[in-house]
């Protein structure tokens, strides 16, 4: 029986020790667990979420006493300033600070109305760019594809200075050779300076034009040394260019249509991507129509073009197909949408083989009956390194189709940039454009002035090399 009670004890003592153990931990997890004062709770809705996860592990690891937890929630209100000044400085989108927050519970009606704000004004920006007219060049154009000014006169004068390089260091160089260190002019003198014109491509009607002038002047004894000879050349040539020098206005029709004509490899595609990307960023509305149906690498390349500039381009897929057809397509497109211009490329035809001259006739008639009046303009496009060939391409042209401009390309890349004198002097057809360069705005309009004082430029370097 004693031992009866003895065990019994045992267990009543125990159990009361448990139960005091259990008590005892129930009553620690109450005190820690217990609201916090009210100084406490008022940091607690600044807090981030990152901040909140980082402070509950640290009080469960490492115990802090209650006293230290104050300065805790002041520091965390200090480092919730910069998060909300985010969207008004940085104009950051709302989904970013979303991001950033994580569920986003915390400071949720301000963040809110940030995000509010923001979206209108981004609203506000967008229906304002789509409401402003664009220009027809794509975004994506390089830089090369630039507008050309053609207006500062500094700026003309110095790509004609690059583009006539090779030209100053031929005839003109020659010129200046034979006038420098002389102290009188004579009969000598003036046969060595019609020799030199003879073979520099400036034409004959030019040379006798020059040479007789000249000879009469020497004889007046009003050209009594080599620099009033020098002089009296660049006025000739000023004469004979200032006439040639009328720019092209393609706002007197709408759709102003121009027919690009000229031989093989003379740059006809892209002296019209040069063109359409001048006119596109005036502004224009340019349409292409690719006349050259036999070349299938043509319509591919004006194709190209067309993209980079912003144009649509007017094309049969198929090889042969008749051209005029196309060209009438592209008239009758530019007339729908209500373009500005219409630039039709042609074929690089031979200006000695008759059938294929009749074919391009063909191809005006046709422009004329889907436009009265069309085409506005004739341009016929010259390489400069074909020196007096491109006289007769000019007589040809200009008595099958009556060709009303010129365009003279790659002048950058030959010394025989003298023939657009003979051109200008002897079929008086007005010169549009020269090329000095492969830049989209090297196209430029030529003005007679500019061209002549670059060109019979005689700076001092020029002077010390010839010496």
């Amino acid at each position: 029986m004693s031992t009866t009670w003895i065990v019994l004890l045992v267990i009543v003592i125990v159990v009361a020790i448990l139960a005091f153990t259990l008590l005892s931990g129930k009553s620690r997890g109450d005190r820690e667990d217990a609201p916090e004062p009210e100084d406490k709770k008022k940091p607690r809705p600044a807090r981030t979420p990152a901040t909140a996860r980082d402070a509950a592990p640290g009080s469960a690891e490492k115990h802090e006493k209650p006293a230290r937890e104050p300065a805790k929630p002041k520091a965390e209100k200090e480092a919730e300033k910069p998060p909300k000044k985010t969207p008004e400085t940085s104009k950051a989108p709302p989904e970013r600070d979303a991001a950033t927050d994580g569920s986003g519970a915390v400071d949720e009606p301000s963040r809110a109305s940030d995000s509010a704000a923001t979206r209108a004004e981004t609203d506000e920006g967008a229906e304002k760019a789509a409401s402003e007219p664009r220009s027809a060049v794509s975004p994506s154009q390089p830089p090369t594809a630039a507008a050309p000014s053609g207006g500062d006169r500094l700026e003309r004068r110095t790509a004609f200075k690059k583009g006539l390089l090779h030209t100053r260091g031929g005839f003109i160089a020659k010129l200046g050779s034979l006038l420098r260190g002389k102290k009188t002019v004579d009969a000598d003198l003036l046969d060595k300076i019609e020799e030199v014109l003879l073979t520099s491509d400036v034409g004959m009607k030019f040379t006798e034009r020059l040479t007789e002038a000249l000879n009469t002047h020497l004889t007046g004894k009003e050209l009594s040394d080599p620099d009033a000879v020098w002089s009296f050349i660049r006025a000739q040539a000023e004469e004979v260019l200032t006439p040639s020098a009328k720019p092209l206005d393609v706002s007197t029709k709408r759709p102003f249509v121009i027919m690009v004509v000229g031989v093989n490899g003379v740059g006809k595609t892209t002296t019209i991507a040069k063109l359409a990307s001048r006119y596109t960023h005036q502004g224009k509305k340019v349409v292409l129509a690719a006349g050259d149906t036999f070349r299938a690498a043509a319509v591919r390349q004006l194709e190209m073009w067309g993209e980079r500039v912003g144009a649509p381009v007017i094309k049969d897929d198929k090889q042969g197909a008749d051209p005029a057809s196309v060209v009438f397509k592209a008239i009758e497109h530019a007339m729908e949408t209500g373009a500005d211009v219409v630039i039709a490329d042609t074929a690089g035809r031979l200006h000695t083989k008759t059938p294929l001259m009749d074919e391009l006739k063909k191809v005006k008639r046709v422009m004329g009956k889907a436009l009265e009046g069309a085409p506005h303009e004739v341009l016929l496009v010259l390489d400069a390194n074909t020196g007096q060939n491109a006289n007769l391409q000019v007589q040809k042209f200009k008595d099958d189709l009556d060709v009303t401009g010129i365009v003279l390309t790659k002048l950058d890349g030959t010394a025989k940039g003298g023939v657009i004198l003979g051109i200008c002097d002897e079929h008086h057809v007005p010169v549009r454009f020269i090329g000095v360069g492969e830049r989209d705005n090297d196209l430029r309009e030529f003005d007679a002035e500019d061209f002549v004082t670059v060109l019979f430029e005689r700076p001092e370097a020029d002077t010390e090399s010839a010496a």
